[in-house]
Order: structure tokens, then sequence, then C-alpha cells
């Protein structure tokens, strides 16, 4: 098995690191830049900054917020909202990110996976999925439906075939979050997340619902995902990222210590 990622995860809206459950009822939860760099100290792999409201404000990204959380930090990081071109990105680059996660742009335009991935590589081009399983369906999983503007809107777009499409238009991971389980700490989307991670060959991300060391475990052994990222348990004090790899490698999930 390979060895498994640990993400970090910074929701950001107007400048400050927040949080809720199901993408509503936001608490905040710190600078993004202090954040990080804490995230980072503690054993984070990954870094991911998302910029919640972008899209929806029809703004592009905090730049001044990536260059001072950039500079913070010495592991991947990944920036997302309000990418909606090549140039876009590149800005986003120039500021210290080392990838981009788009998701509402690239549903509006799928070129714009490929202009990316031209322009810099399928390594820095995440493609995120704002997911929500569909009870009226005969396979609520196989049948999730996604979601853009922060979750607001249905794209009427399920979610394997949109994760397959965005593999073959270059992406180099899937970025997958349950809004179903987002902030409830019950545990990650184990069926939808497998559901999309036999469906593409490159990376999954799974998000949404971490809350305990077992959570993590099922998502990597019943999900399938190659990396897992949370936001709530590290911002409010209920495990590190130290801590938790600590107990996943007792638990014997391949993960990279921190030194």
């Amino acid at each position: 098995m390979l060895t498994k990622r640990i993400i970090a995860c910074l929701d950001v809206h107007a400048g400050r690191v927040v949080k809720g459950v199901q993408f509503v009822d936001l608490v905040d939860a710190g600078d993004p830049a202090t954040q990080a760099a804490r995230h980072a100290r503690e054993g984070a792999d990954e870094i991911v900054l998302l910029d919640i409201t972008a899209t929806h404000e029809e703004r592009s990204t905090l730049l001044d917020t990536v260059r001072r959380t950039a500079q913070e930090l010495f592991v991947p990081f990944c920036v997302g909202g309000g990418i909606r071109s090549a140039r876009d990105a590149e800005q986003v680059f120039d500021a210290g990110a080392d990838k981009v996660s788009i998701n509402s742009a690239a549903l509006a335009d799928p070129m714009l996976i490929d202009a990316i991935g031209r322009s810099f590589g399928a390594q820095a081009v995440v493609v995120a999925i704002d997911a929500r399983r569909d009870p009226q369906a005969p396979d609520p999983v196989r049948d999730a439906q996604v979601f853009v503007s922060g979750g607001r809107k249905p794209a009427g777009r399920r979610v394997v075939e949109w994760a397959r499409e965005a593999e073959q238009r270059g992406a180099g991971e899937i970025l997958l979050t349950s809004m179903d389980a987002d902030g409830t700490r019950s545990g990650f989307d184990c069926e939808l997340t497998a559901a999309v991670s036999e469906s593409v060959s490159i990376p999954v991300i799974a998000s949404g619902g971490a809350g305990t060391v077992a959570h993590f475990v099922d998502v990597f052994a019943r999900g399938s995902a190659d990396a897992a990222l949370a936001a709530s348990i590290f911002h409010f004090g209920v495990s590190s990222a130290r801590s938790l790899k600590e107990e996943l490698a007792q638990a014997g999930i391949p993960v990279r210590l921190p030194c």
C-alpha cells in the first residue's frame, strides 16, 4: 500500500479561516497563515486553502492571503476559489501555490482543466467535487450529484462521470467533498469515495466528516482514498496531524511520520 497523505484544509472567508457544518453556520477558526504554519509544523503532508466565497461573490482569489500563507509553508500548498482561467491560475502560482483546485469554473468550462494542465502540468491541477447523495435515485451513491457555487447550486452532473471526465482532460487529482458529511465529524462517505476511486486512476482526496482516527482508517481501507483531508479536528484542537499519523501507523496505515 502506498503512503497515505494527511491534508489540512483552510476554508477562508473574508481573509479568515472558518468552519461550518454542511457548508453553513460558519465559525471563525483563526488566521490562515498562522493556522497553515501550525498544521505544517505538526506534520500535515499538504495544506489546502479554499477561498470559499470567491465564486459566489464573482471575484478573484485573495492573493494577499495566498502570499502570506505560502511564506509560512515548507509543504505542498494547494489553493482554490475564484480561479476561472489559466491566467488566474498563473497569478495564484506566482503568489506561492504549488497546485490549484478548480470546481465551479471547470464545470462551466471543462476546457479550463485542459488549459491549466497544458500550461503547468497535471500534477498542478486538482479538480474539486462537492458531492451530495441523491436519496431519490435507484443508486444514491452512483447517482450522487455535483454541486457548485460553494455547494449552493446543483450542476446537473453525476459525481462519478464528472470525475472520469476530469481525469481524461488532464486533472492530476480529485478532491471529493461529501456535503452530507461535511463538518459532522461522523465519518467520511466511504461508499462514495470508493465509487470515485474505483472509477479513476488518479489520486482521490477524501473530504468531509473526519472526526476520529477510525474514520481515517476506514476511508483509506474501505474508501480506497489516496489522501484524506480534515479541518475541524485540526483547527479546534481535537487532534494534530502528528498524533493522527502516529495512531494511523499503529493501525497499519502507511504514513510519513514527522521528524
